[in-house]
């Protein structure tokens, strides 16, 4: 007799209903040993970053499995809005998507529906995959929704336009600022810290806020991360698995010469 299983709760997004600060890490070194180490570390999540590294679908797999058992939820960042990768991603058991770029909401919108099924979206249906244990979760195609988490990013000018608008689609969990892109698409390559770019993260955050959906970002200074929680922000990316071992490995050699 197969042995029943159910889904298992996404934290990461339940701790939006609750209102959880939750802080997190970027995951760049396409290292799973480096997954499974960071993932007990007590974050609430973890991102993947597929849009900058060389990972592709294949070694996803290997870094859920790396991940299974620590404390944060193991989200991807997409290399773009694409709803075949999207599938693949879904059906090897991602369940937290970041859509990077999202400038509308168009493309807020076909973001949900390559994450659903039909008729609400356009995902193509896989009766045995690694996503519903192998067909052991059986109420899967009723429950897989309550589990996913869709993150659209706002990287410039027009996308923050358009907040209201996304924030009225139904399936969106969350918008994340993207402070080096929006920076670039301000005209201030290089210059997220610029008080212009400050001052429209600040506004963007608020009124993400007021459409009932979560507020992310990224940014390594911990006192500036602290600042953009208590500005409003839900989830904070408050280092990398790289910045951590460059800047750590730095921060010892200097100790060590230090008289």
């Amino acid at each position: 007799m197969m042995p029943l299983q159910k889904l298992t709760t996404n934290r990461f997004k339940q701790g939006f209903k609750e209102g959880r600060n939750q802080p997190g890490l970027w995951l760049t070194l396409e290292s799973p040993t480096s997954t499974e180490i960071v993932s007990g570390s007590g974050y609430d999540w973890m991102l993947l970053d597929m849009e900058h590294t060389t990972v592709d679908a294949s070694q996803v797999a290997e870094h859920l499995r790396a991940a299974k058992g620590g404390t944060a939820e193991l989200a991807v960042r997409l290399p773009w809005n694409e709803p075949v990768l999207v599938k693949r991603l879904l059906d090897a058991g991602i369940r937290t998507l970041m859509f990077p770029f999202v400038q509308s909401a168009d493309e807020a919108r076909a973001a949900v529906a390559a994450t659903r099924y039909p008729p609400q979206g356009i995902r193509g249906v896989s009766g045995n995959m690694r996503a519903n244990g192998f067909s052991r979760i059986q109420d899967y195609g009723e429950t897989y929704q309550d589990e996913q988490c869709v993150i659209v990013q706002l990287e410039s000018p027009q996308a923050l336009a358009a907040i209201e608008e996304i924030g009225a689609i139904d399936g969106i969990d969350a918008m994340f600022i993207g402070p080096n892109d929006l920076a670039a698409n301000m005209g201030l390559f290089g210059k997220p810290g610029a008080p212009e770019v400050k001052a429209a993260i600040v506004d963007a955050i608020a009124r993400i806020k007021k459409t009932g959906k979560a507020a992310g970002m990224l940014n390594f200074n911990i006192a500036e991360a602290r600042a953009l929680f208590k500005a409003g922000c839900d989830f904070v990316a408050v280092g990398s698995d790289t910045s951590i071992l460059a800047r750590r490995s730095e921060a010892i050699l200097a100790e060590i010469k230090a008289e």
